[in-house]
């Protein structure tokens, strides 16, 4: 099952964001969030904000934190490698962060400079204290996504949902 057959998955994430207030959404172009990041900036209630770079997001996020607003940071794991030295923050800071990742370097990957970082996303992530929740079916996105709300904005985690190329397709190449 891939995202062209069962695209409505990502309208429920959408949906899930604004039922828990996510303000700020945060994001680098990126085919696999591309949906998402159409709603997100359509929205009225949620504000978008296109990075040059995925680091420049947690800032954001600490940022908007301070500020009393939730946000979420959408990328893709070949992104993870920008975000390291700045990841942290989440922890030294202590501020909850919310990220939803688009894996590339896994399941029907055809791209071979995609595998290193999508080898390397998760024990990366953890090393930082993120935790990481995988997502593989339309069902597991959404039961994947409200989980991590409930531990990002209830217990103060840092929380990574990596939603894999068996849920979105593997991209031709």
């Amino acid at each position: 099952m891939n995202a062209e057959t069962s695209a409505d998955w990502r309208d429920e994430i959408f949906e899930v964001l604004q039922t828990h207030d996510i303000k700020q959404v945060y994001h680098v172009p990126d085919a696999g969030h591309s949906r998402l990041i159409e709603q997100c900036q359509r929205s009225n209630s949620i504000r978008t904000v296109s990075l040059t770079t995925e680091e420049e997001g947690i800032a954001l996020a600490a940022g908007a934190w301070l500020g009393g607003q939730r946000s979420a940071l959408l990328m893709q794991s070949s992104g993870v490698g920008n975000t390291i030295n700045m990841m942290g923050l989440t922890k030294t800071l202590r501020f909850p962060f919310l990220t939803l990742i688009s894996m590339r370097g896994d399941f029907g990957e055809g791209n071979p400079w995609q595998y290193p970082m999508g080898k390397a996303t998760q024990p990366v992530l953890e090393a930082m204290d993120v935790t990481c929740l995988r997502a593989e079916t339309p069902q597991e996105a959404l039961a994947t996504v409200n989980a991590a709300i409930t531990m990002v904005f209830q217990a103060g985690r840092a929380v990574a949902v990596l939603f894999t190329q068996k849920l979105l397709g593997a991209k031709k190449f």
